[in-house]
């Protein structure tokens, strides 16, 4: 791709926040082949792990630069730090999501730090996002209207909370993490525990109030099938390690 070109995919934005159902898996290898592979499998986008997945910006990077431009790649960053914000956007992520945000106050940082002046504080730079210079004025001119801000609600502290966070100016979706979710409850691992369901349903209830989409992760199709009836759009399913150890196993298996 050179300098010129698009670095995301035009319209996602509008796509995540009229509610559409958009399937989407996880990636955690610092790999733009299998990133290729996952873009050619027809999901709508990439969540692409730098929380937990052992992954920087020039890793990222490479994956935008291999896929970026013809499936939404929205990354999630270790936190919702300014720099950290700053570096996977001008790398020309279609978007950040933001782990671990329990407050309003979290929230209205991430998007001040996500959104250029007058809507944020985002710092003007020259990198990947902006053609290294070429296309600085057209990006800047679109990047509010594109880039993708979405903080998930994974603690019980967001879920006492959420009623305010919801109401934060330029939050895109709030993405539930069922698995620290749990945890946060001392309940670790117990996703359908009635304490952990209501809480979700607690999180559904207000951002619906609020208009505001709601995304689910779950390891396999079949939980979040279940979230998607109860309304979730945003859906992450499986993880590419999972994906090549299972079809691993199941292929040694098979040749006994």
């Amino acid at each position: 791709m050179s300098a010129g070109e698009a670095t995301m995919v035009p319209g996602f934005r509008t796509r995540v926040r009229s509610g559409e159902k958009l399937l989407g898996t996880m990636l955690t290898l610092a790999s733009p082949a299998v990133a290729e592979i996952l873009a050619d499998a027809g999901f709508d986008w990439l969540f692409i792990d730098c929380e937990h997945g052992a992954m920087n910006e020039t890793d990222v990077q490479a994956i935008l630069q291999a896929v970026g431009h013809r499936i939404a790649c929205i990354v999630r960053v270790p936190s919702g730090s300014e720099p950290e914000i700053k570096r996977i956007l001008d790398i020309g992520a279609q978007g950040i999501i933001v782990p671990q945000v329990n407050t309003a106050a979290q929230a209205a940082e991430i998007v001040k730090f996500s959104r250029y002046a007058p809507l944020g504080s985002r710092g003007v730079g020259l990198g990947r996002a902006q053609g290294y210079g070429t296309r600085f004025a057209e990006y800047v001119a679109t990047a509010n209207d594109e880039v993708i801000v979405i903080v998930q609600a994974e603690h019980r502290l967001a879920v006492e909370n959420i009623h305010s966070i919801v109401q934060v100016p330029g939050i895109d979706c709030i993405l539930l993490g069922p698995y620290d979710l749990s945890a946060s409850y001392h309940k670790m691992g117990q996703i359908n525990d009635p304490e952990v369901t209501a809480a979700i349903d607690r999180v559904l209830s207000h951002a619906r109030n609020a208009g505001l989409p709601v995304g689910y992760f779950g390891v396999t199709a079949d939980a979040v099938r279940e979230h998607a009836a109860k309304g979730c759009s945003m859906l992450v399913s499986g993880v590419d390690v999972v994906f090549l150890g299972s079809s691993a196993k199941k292929m040694f298996r098979d040749m006994l």
